[in-house]
């Protein structure tokens, strides 16, 4: 679903992503497990074709990086760390705009079925500003799987959440992942690694130092 050749991204003389090797599977939870400044946000911008041109090369969803960038952006759903909701109109509303900017087929249908899976349909015609910072985090989950992607992107999706949020949010990407979708997590949280993740890289300074099984990592490192 998901693979890269040396894929390196520079701001200026910063080099954010060193030559970055990765190979996600289909259906997979895949941890990319790392510091703040690691690498790992610029590294899901760049795979969902947010931002670009990066040097080296990458398959996403079969479609080519730089070549492609329409369909990608199509095939995946993604929580970026600012949601970035319109937070004067209400929840359903909210998503009812991405749904029709995606083209969903039923709008409103789609829009029912991912606020009543996370719990906040009873707060559908609530302003999204008057959220919690969990349930934001909820909304912009669904706002991401409106358009039912093969490959979802969650960029820390529980930093700063309190622990029933945060499991919440782990209860919601388990759904994920039973329903076949390929989920590539990014986080700092190795306990949030382990629970959900088949496989990890851990990255830092802009490079994988390692790729193996949770269990394995705690144990090598």
């Amino acid at each position: 679903m998901i693979e890269t050749e040396n894929l390196t991204k520079k701001f200026d003389e910063t080099l954010a992503v060193d030559r970055l090797n990765l190979a996600v599977k289909e259906g997979e939870v895949f941890g990319f497990l790392g510091p703040n400044g690691a690498g790992k946000t610029t590294t899901v911008r760049m795979l969902t074709s947010l931002i670009g041109p990066p040097a080296g090369t990458a398959l996403v969803n079969g479609y080519r990086l730089g070549e492609e960038d329409t369909e990608i952006r199509r095939s995946v759903g993604v929580l970026t760390e600012t949601p970035g909701m319109y937070d004067n109109l209400s929840a359903e509303f909210n998503l009812e705009i991405y749904a029709r900017l995606y083209d969903v087929r039923d709008p409103k249908g789609q829009v029912e079925k991912y606020l009543r899976m996370l719990g906040l349909w009873d707060r559908r015609l609530d302003a999204a500003g008057t959220f919690s910072k969990g349930m934001k985090q909820k909304l912009a989950i669904a706002r991401a799987l409106l358009h039912e992607p093969k490959i979802l992107f969650l960029d820390e999706p529980t930093s700063g959440l309190d622990p029933q949020a945060r499991h919440n949010i782990w209860d919601l990407i388990t759904l994920q992942r039973e329903r076949g979708k390929t989920v590539f997590l990014t986080t700092h949280y190795m306990e949030e690694a382990e629970r959900l993740c088949e496989r990890v890289a851990i990255i830092d300074h802009g490079e994988i130092i390692a790729t193996d099984r949770p269990d394995r990592l705690v144990s090598q490192y």
